[in-house]
């Protein structure tokens, strides 16, 4: 895959790192999957890696550059963002033990049942009036799941879930903030920090310890450099004009268009 293709897609990574919360986990994941097919059962270990640097960059720039007072909801959350990074430490850590098979098709499962439970389980297609009130009320202090939809205890969790599948802290955080009663556009803006903090460690422990994955050219340990090069550079700029310019979408589009591209992304890595 060339590198001006890439990013090409990278300016879809930044589209959906702003509309839908996603760092890149489950565009990257897909996109160098298919991009390394060359590496075999490796490649899926290599996107899960180069999802992860590219999920740090991107989360961090669109955190940056949110709207002063969108992230409130999160301070005084240290003890969560503390569990989120630890829980993404072992994520990544497991994964590089895991199987391939386990990498590929827990990524699939994994949105699939995400998939089900957003159409079957009412709260994250429509959110009422009454459940945003709700959401917004509280202040000061953290009251669990009232205030950000996260509970502190859920960080270790959904932290080594989103590092070992490479899926992205969105996946899991933003249907939690939705059904808190916060808007599609409140619940993706804070998942970007929350993402930040799970692939901070996961990008360092990917980076710094040695590789898994037989010696390739223009990997660095398991990280594809050319395609999170190529991706990066066609979202940050995309990031930080939609942060600046913020799109209005109707809630119920906003909502499907979620869950459609996690259709797409799983459709893609299980034919891969």
């Amino acid at each position: 895959m060339s590198f001006i293709v890439l990013v090409v897609i990278g300016v879809l990574v930044g589209v959906t790192t702003v509309l839908f919360g996603f760092g890149g986990g489950f565009v990257t994941v897909p996109i160098i999957t298919v991009a390394d097919a060359a590496l075999g059962g490796d490649a899926v270990r290599v996107a899960t890696a180069t999802s992860a640097l590219v999920m740090l960059v991107n989360a961090a720039v669109a955190a940056v550059s949110a709207r002063r007072g969108a992230l409130a909801p999160l301070r005084g959350r240290s003890s969560l963002f503390v569990l989120l990074g630890v829980g993404g430490t072992v994520g990544v850590l497991a994964a590089r033990e895991a199987p391939d098979a386990l990498l590929r098709w827990g990524f699939v499962v994994y949105l699939g049942v995400t998939v089900a439970d957003l159409l079957l389980r009412p709260g994250f297609l429509r959110s009422s009036a009454t459940d945003r009130a709700v959401a917004t009320r509280g202040g000061g202090r953290d009251h669990g799941p009232t205030r950000t939809g996260v509970p502190t205890a859920t960080g270790l969790p959904i932290g080594a879930v989103a590092a070992f599948l490479g899926v992205g802290g969105s996946v899991v955080t933003v249907p939690m903030l939705r059904r808190s009663g916060a808007t599609m556009t409140a619940a993706t803006t804070l998942a970007n920090p929350l993402t930040l903090a799970i692939t901070l460690p996961a990008a360092a422990v990917t980076m710094l310890l040695p590789a898994v994955v037989p010696h390739a050219a223009g990997l660095a340990g398991a990280v594809d450099v050319r395609a999170a090069v190529a991706l990066l550079v066609g979202a940050m700029p995309v990031i930080v004009l939609l942060r600046r310019r913020p799109p209005h979408l109707p809630e119920v589009v906003h909502a499907w268009g979620y869950v459609a591209l996690l259709v797409a992304a799983g459709i893609v890595v299980a034919l891969g």
